[in-house]
């Protein structure tokens, strides 16, 4: 790329701001705005600046003078040779002074995006940051496209695909679960994982194309077929896992959704208010108040939920209220944790029904009020263990929310840990165990080696997509990176 690309890396309304230039003329341009030769300083060295208005034609200031004219002689009055051109000289035009910064500098290739690169730390005035904008465009650098930066960096060989796509998600992280996945496929993870799944598909590979050259010496057995068999399911549990492990990567991103449904009038809605420590519902004594779902966000030990405030179930013939209730079911459906909610000892048949409404899905059976009454209810058959609480009162609240968190059955989350939070990485992993099943098929049933060899390289095909090593449309990278915010 022989353009210089430069945007704000920092959101506005800061006290600070810092504005990224990357590309081959970055560090002569940033030279014509401040008193400082960027070009022989050292690199990764931080230098405090003034940033002020270039004069047209003037040499940038920090430049040195040349030895001599190109006729050997000295100019009158020229500063010595060697000498470094002031900000403004007495008699010239005043220079405004637009800022004092901080200027960061690095060279190739040791910098974000491989190439030559400039960060300027300066004060987070909207006018000031425009104000240094339109300056080094003036000189010549353009303004950055949303991504570009993180697309160079890929372009430029210092990350994959997939650690470029984990830059959006670390700035998108909202909690610690968010944080822990992003920095792992940051550091490389999956691209760590699927290594170790293409050295598996390469032996497989190799040995498969060796009984294809050999295939005239049918005394030589270079691919034991049970052997074969063995290395490809052992790809296939690993793909699969990967693949199943996107529901968990999903429920972290987006948040574990959590329904809140019982009968009219139990204290959905002061459960919630209380969780969230917000009068976010409204509460009355009215039966039907809630007539439609109500959705807030809770950290719990680092991991996001959804909660979702539903309208009480009841038999009703008010019109809105049973749209309501229908919605009740489809949060049930949408559920990965439901908390049942009563007041009263409930039925046999209800905890049957409730089962049924939620089968699959995890369901606390919850008491509430406990404050107006002791925990009355008998264990019920279907749910043997009933948490009591006041939402009221706060008590029991710390008891509910671990086992909220518990009923997620998350696993632990390290900075090793890979999962799948992204859906283009979900999609390939899923034609990948498509293609590795089929060659255990091929196995199976004493397929040409020729033919299984075919499926093998789809999966090596499809697995590279992952980590960008096939990837050559621009139209893909584009799509990719449009995502994400200027300056990155």
């Amino acid at each position: 790329m022989t353009d210089t690309i430069c945007a704000p890396a920092t959101a506005s309304g800061g006290a600070l701001g810092i504005i990224r230039v990357s590309g081959p003329q970055a560090h002569s341009i940033v030279s014509t705005l401040c008193p400082l030769c960027c070009d022989t300083v050292a690199a990764n060295t931080t230098h405090f600046t003034r940033i002020i208005t270039p004069v047209p034609g003037a040499p940038p200031p920090g430049a040195a003078v040349p030895d001599a004219s190109p006729s050997g002689a000295t100019v009158p009055g020229a500063p010595p040779p060697g000498a470094v051109v002031p900000d403004a000289s007495p008699s010239g035009p005043p220079k405004e002074v637009i800022d004092e910064a901080l200027v960061t500098i690095f060279r190739a290739p040791h910098s974000y995006t491989g190439e030559d690169s400039v960060e300027i730390s300066c004060h987070g005035s909207p006018y000031i940051i425009n104000k240094i904008l339109e300056l080094l465009i003036q000189q010549g650098c353009r303004m950055a496209t949303p991504g570009e930066f993180t697309q160079r960096a890929y372009l430029n060989g210092k990350m994959d695909l997939s650690q470029a796509e984990a830059v959006a998600d670390l700035i998108a992280s909202t909690n610690q679960a968010t944080h822990r996945i992003a920095i792992s496929q940051l550091r490389g993870g999956i691209s760590t994982d699927l290594a170790r799944l293409r050295d598996h598909l390469l032996k497989l590979t190799s040995l498969l194309e060796l009984e294809l050259d050999f295939s005239d010496h049918e005394d030589l057995e270079f691919a034991d077929r049970n052997e074969l068999l063995a290395i490809a399911q052992t790809i296939e549990t690993h793909i699969s896992r990967l693949a199943k492990s996107f529901e968990t990567g999903q429920a972290i991103k987006q948040g574990i959704p959590v329904a809140i449904v019982g009968k009219t009038n139990v204290g959905k809605s002061t459960l919630l208010n209380r969780l969230l420590h917000d009068d976010r519902a409204i509460v009355s004594d009215i039966h039907g108040t809630t007539r439609d779902t109500i959705e807030e966000t809770l950290d719990i030990h680092g991991v996001t939920f959804r909660f979702i405030d539903t309208a009480g179930i009841r038999q009703t013939t008010d019109a809105v209220e049973q749209i309501g209730i229908a919605r009740t079911y489809q949060a049930i459906d949408r559920a990965r944790i439901v908390l049942w909610l009563f007041d009263e000892q409930p039925s046999e048949e209800e905890a049957q029904e409730m089962a049924a409404h939620a089968q699959g899905r995890a369901i606390l059976p919850i008491h509430t009020k406990s404050d107006l009454s002791p925990l009355c209810c008998d264990n019920i058959a279907a749910f043997p263990t009933i948490l009591s609480i006041s939402a009221k009162t706060g008590k029991g609240i710390e008891i509910l929310e671990q086992a909220i968190y518990d009923a997620a059955d998350l696993p632990t989350l390290s900075v090793s840990d890979v999962i799948i939070t992204n859906a283009r990485h979900y999609e390939a992993l899923c034609r990948a165990h498509v293609s590795i099943q089929r060659v255990i098929e091929g196995l199976r049933s004493g397929l040409s080696g020729d033919l299984l060899s075919e499926d093998l390289r789809q999966v090596l095909d499809i697995l590279a997509e992952i980590t960008g090593g096939q990837i050559t449309p621009q139209e893909t990278l584009n799509t990719i990176f449009s995502h994400f915010c200027v300056g990155k």
